[in-house]
């Protein structure tokens, strides 16, 4: 996940998890762009009278970012397309201004209130004729329970201030007007919950139900909420998946090749996500390490805590002293 903008004009809130990024100029600005999202092409027909601020925070595996600018455009082109390692998701709600989204041949114009979701690893176009502030919400790609290939089907589509849409922009606004109390376990709790409203929402923009849905993306759900639903299993693997879904160890793999990921990857992804939030809640505090890690699946101690070292950079007993 690209870090919050520490760089050139930049102010610490108290809480030191909050940055605020000024532009000195435009290049400035293309720099705080690639540090908080991901490399783009930008261009502004006003160079000189450029303005542009960042407000941002990351929780856990989402990056939220309030973006204020005067007119300019960014481009995702095939060539930083290239250079990535890995797969985003951005959500953007438009609280000022008027802002175009361009991706896969849609075009959204978007207006104060409403909602779009976009995939950094397929060329899109951001343009702004006026000055405008959106709040972006950047999240890896498996960090939903649809597959990405489903999700990107909605990419470029406007979705309206009013019902399901409405509620999850009236919350991401909310976490935005609070970024600087979003700490510890609260904070990443509020994280996942963010994350399972907009899965419902492009669920119900999808209007996803047996009836309508390919049969290879009701297999891709499936297989996930059922993983979901056994990750404590140390004994589940593709082969207890697949026999679950009476389908192929094989043809299973396929269904997660196609998202860019393995049935493995995401299982520990899944496992190591859940027992990092229980590291850090209070409500676990009395519980040892290899407690919380067996909850997860991890029945290894040594191997769990090689596990989250790998991924989080710390020990498992580091992380939950806050270390």
């Amino acid at each position: 996940m690209p870090a919050a903008a520490t760089t050139g004009t930049t102010a610490r809130s108290p809480h030191q998890d909050v940055t605020s990024s000024v532009a000195r100029s435009f290049d400035h600005w293309k720099h705080l762009v690639a540090e908080s999202f991901v490399p783009l092409n930008a261009r502004t027909a006003d160079v000189d009278g450029f303005h542009g601020r960042m407000r941002s925070r990351v929780l856990d595996r989402m990056s939220i970012v309030e973006v204020s600018a005067s007119s300019h455009e960014v481009h995702r082109t095939p060539a930083l397309i290239a250079q990535a390692h890995e797969r985003y998701f951005k959500l953007n709600l438009q609280l000022e201004g008027t802002g175009l989204l361009i991706q896969d041949n849609r075009e959204a114009v978007l207006q104060p209130g409403d909602l779009a979701i976009y995939d950094t690893n397929r060329p899109y176009t951001l343009a702004f004729e006026d000055s405008t502030r959106i709040m972006v919400l950047m999240f890896p790609c498996d960090a939903l329970s649809l597959p990405a290939d489903y999700v990107g089907q909605l990419a470029a589509v406007r979705m309206g201030a009013g019902g399901l849409s409405g509620i999850v922009g009236q919350f991401i606004r909310e976490l935005s007007a609070n970024l600087s109390v979003l700490n510890g376990p609260s904070g990443s709790r509020l994280a996942t919950n963010a994350l399972d409203l907009v899965s419902t929402m492009l669920h119900a923009e999808m209007d996803i139900s047996p009836d309508r849905m390919k049969p290879q993306a009701m297999l891709a759900v499936s297989v996930r909420e059922y993983i979901e639903a056994n990750l404590a299993d140390p004994l589940l693997s593709p082969a207890s998946i697949a026999a679950a879904h009476f389908i192929s160890t094989r043809h299973l793999h396929n269904v997660f090749h196609e998202s860019g990921t393995t049935v493995a990857s995401w299982i520990r992804t899944q496992r190591l996500e859940g027992a990092r939030r229980d590291l850090r809640d209070p409500l676990h505090a009395g519980q040892s390490v290899g407690t919380v890690a067996a909850r997860w699946g991890f029945l290894d101690a040594a191997h769990f805590s090689r596990t989250f070292r790998d991924a989080f950079g710390v020990p498992p007993s580091e992380w939950r002293r806050g270390c």
